[in-house]
């Protein structure tokens, strides 16, 4: 499957938050952080279906992947994998679930 990462403008603002946020208290931190999620999300596409299937969505298409206590949602798509949202654990989902329409 040759698939590529993309990632929506709104899960790169969420990246940048995160970073932004861990930053105050650890800038090496907040850089492995997000070091991280990036490598995660460039993993996805050799195991697309490696992540559960979001339970809030009931999708199969709408995965995550755990990243510490990030929740790292993406799409398959037919020729892309599309990160959608990058949210604390704690987070509701309910809150960025317009995300997942099928227009972006």
């Amino acid at each position: 499957m040759d698939l590529e990462v993309r990632w929506s403008p709104e899960a790169t603002e969420d990246l940048e938050a995160i970073a932004e946020y861990i930053g105050r208290d650890s800038e090496y931190y907040a850089r492995a952080v997000v070091s991280k999620m990036l490598s995660v999300s460039r993993n996805i596409v050799e195991f697309p279906h490696i992540g559960r299937a979001v339970p809030e969505i009931g999708d199969e298409n709408i995965r995550e992947r755990f990243v510490y206590s990030y929740r790292l949602i993406y799409r398959i798509e037919p020729k892309s994998i599309l990160i959608v949202a990058v949210i604390h654990g704690k987070r509701l989902l309910e809150n960025v679930s317009d995300r997942f329409e099928e227009s972006t």
